[in-house]
Order: C-alpha cells, then sequence, then structure tokens
C-alpha cells in the first residue's frame, strides 16, 4: 500500500512529453489489460478503448485538442470512447458471455436480463450517454492508478473538440464516441511541473469518517 501511495505523490498531469522516448508494448498491453478490466454499471462495458501510435496522426489531432502539444509528443494517445447505441441485443450479447464463461443456467440469468432491458429501454438516449460517459470516467481513474504503480507518465484530458477525433479517427462507422483523452508516455526532463508539490486539501478535509 505504501508503494501504491508513493506511486501516486509521483504522478501528475504531465505538460512535456519526452517525444523520442516510446513505452514498451507490454507496458501498452498492461494499460489494455486494465482498462478492460475496470468496474463498469452491470458489467456492460460501454467503453472502448482506442489506442494510437502514429506521430503523424497524432499530429493531427493537435488541432481538435486545443494545441495541446501533449497529444502528439507522447508514446501513445489512448482515446476513451463510448458506444453510441445501447440496444436490446448489446445487453443480450453480455448475458450470452456470463452464460460462456460462469455456465450460470439461463432461467437464473432471465429475471436480470429481462430487468436490465426494460430499464435502459425507458432511459432517453440522453441518459444513456450520461450513463456511459460515467463509465469512462471510472476507466480513466483505474488508467490513471496503474500509470502510477508502473512508473508511466499521464495526462488526462477532458478539453478536445469529439468532432474533429471522430473524423480523423474515423470512429463513426464503429459507433463509438470519444469522450476522453490519455496521452501515456515519459516526461520531459524540462517539464517544470513535475517538480511542483502537489496541492491538495488537508486530509482531515476530504476524507470524512462516519462512526
Amino acid at each position: 500500500m505504501e508503494q501504491t501511495i508513493n506511486s501516486l505523490y509521483w504522478r501528475y498531469a504531465v505538460k512535456k512529453f519526452d517525444p523520442d522516448r516510446i513505452l514498451p508494448d507490454g507496458k501498452i498491453r498492461q494499460l489494455g489489460t486494465a482498462f478492460n478490466l475496470t468496474a463498469t454499471s452491470y458489467g456492460l462495458q460501454p467503453i472502448r478503448l482506442l489506442i494510437v501510435q502514429n506521430k503523424e496522426i497524432q499530429k493531427s489531432l493537435i488541432s481538435s485538442a486545443y494545441g495541446q502539444q501533449q497529444v502528439a509528443d507522447a508514446s501513445h494517445l489512448l482515446v476513451i470512447c463510448i458506444e453510441k447505441k445501447m440496444t436490446s441485443g448489446y445487453i443480450e450479447a453480455y448475458f450470452k458471455r456470463v452464460q460462456e464463461i460462469r455456465g450460470t443456467d439461463e432461467d437464473i440469468l432471465q429475471p436480470f436480463k429481462k430487468g436490465l432491458v426494460e430499464t435502459f429501454a425507458k432511459m432517453t438516449p440522453d441518459d444513456i450517454r450520461n450513463w456511459a460517459i460515467n463509465q469512462a470516467y471510472l476507466a480513466l481513474g483505474n488508467l490513471l492508478t496503474v500509470c502510477a504503480v508502473e512508473r508511466i507518465d499521464s495526462c488526462p484530458m477532458e478539453g478536445f473538440v469529439p468532432a474533429g477525433f471522430e473524423e480523423i479517427l474515423e470512429l463513426g462507422p464503429k459507433q463509438l464516441e470519444p469522450v476522453l483523452l490519455l496521452p501515456v508516455g515519459y516526461r520531459s526532463a524540462t517539464d517544470m511541473f513535475s517538480g511542483f508539490a502537489k496541492v491538495r486539501r488537508a486530509e482531515t478535509e476530504s476524507v470524512l469518517y462516519h462512526k
């Protein structure tokens, strides 16, 4: 636990990456696995991760990222997307996986499946989209912690133009909407922010114990 806490102190939102240093494939695969293991509501995983490692494409995305150079200089750019559609077929596919992996009887799963299908049928598209975005933030938090523990530098980003990313990365045919960015790599030795002390409220103010 102490090592994990020290890693969280080490982590910061990198302002300047070293463009010449590339993360090993093994580290990237670890991040992909961590993303896939992220907890999501109902276990439905309405999120997808696009891993970009192409400097020309990364550079072309800068204008849709409000000029944030980290998008291009990072070793890899992680783009967290949400599924644009949550259909009854999507939900049924999830329960099919449950049966295949756990061997759970259909009669046991049927009431839960029926309830989920009915629940989502009553939700508006905006409700479903907001729900999916919440799951994307769960994944982002998970990735940030894994990055810190693995000493992978990162910079979470909300500020970008989704339409630009969707066009350049050809996400439309995949029915995916980009909602969060996470450039990852190695901090530059000239990034002065790496030496700044963390600014947080006192833990006694942010953490409350109810007895």
